[in-house]
């Protein structure tokens, strides 16, 4: 994007025209309800094994529910997910990160946001599949069974984990390492003190 059009915005000290970033919000809603999506459904495969300490808990609980919360969970994170990334987009347009450091990983600033973007669209890719995989679980191949889950979904759900933590470095490098819409980091930068602008 052209800097001059960049300039003309009222961007904070976070390089953003509002106060929070936005994406890295969204980021947390969509990992919470991947996570929990795959979680619930986990308990759900293995209730046999767990049934006895609910009963001992005096824990009314039953498999089917704990799939409902699976499905619920993934069809919640597959629609957030959309937004997430086209905050990250958004987001990524205006950053303006310090050039010649490198990360923990060796990568610089550019190539880190690379990464982080196409890694952003191949989760969301994944996450929609995910999605449908569990619809047809739900509704069409398993529906009149008890075990509503096959255990290659759960495994790939555990994968995806996986990428989302490599991912989610990424994030954390742009952020940390090369003060990418970093308020406080922003503000040490232009010789400000955070703690009197931020209160």
């Amino acid at each position: 994007m052209n800097s001059e059009l960049i300039n003309q915005l009222d961007l904070g000290a976070n390089g953003l025209p509002y106060s929070i970033p936005i994406h890295p919000n969204l980021v947390h809603l969509t990992l919470g309800l991947f996570i929990i999506s795959i979680a619930f459904d986990i308990v759900g495969v293995f209730f046999t094994l767990e049934k006895p300490i609910f009963k001992f808990l005096a824990i009314k609980a039953t498999r089917s529910g704990f799939f409902d919360v699976g499905w619920y969970n993934m069809l919640a994170a597959s629609i957030i997910t959309f937004f997430t990334v086209a905050a990250g987009f958004y987001e990524i347009m205006l950053a303006h990160p310090e050039a010649g450091i490198k990360s923990a990983w060796g990568l610089g600033a550019m190539e880190t946001m690379l990464w982080h973007g196409v890694g952003g669209v191949v989760l969301l890719a994944f996450i929609v599949g995910m999605t449908v995989w569990r619809g047809y679980q739900r509704f069409v191949w398993r529906k009149d069974r008890g075990l509503q889950v096959q255990f290659s979904y759960v495994f790939v759900g555990l994968f995806i984990m996986f990428l989302m933590y490599v991912h989610g470095t990424l994030g954390a490098h742009m952020a940390g390492e090369f003060g990418i819409h970093n308020t406080a980091d922003n503000l040490l930068r232009l010789g400000q003190d955070p703690n009197t602008l931020l209160k």
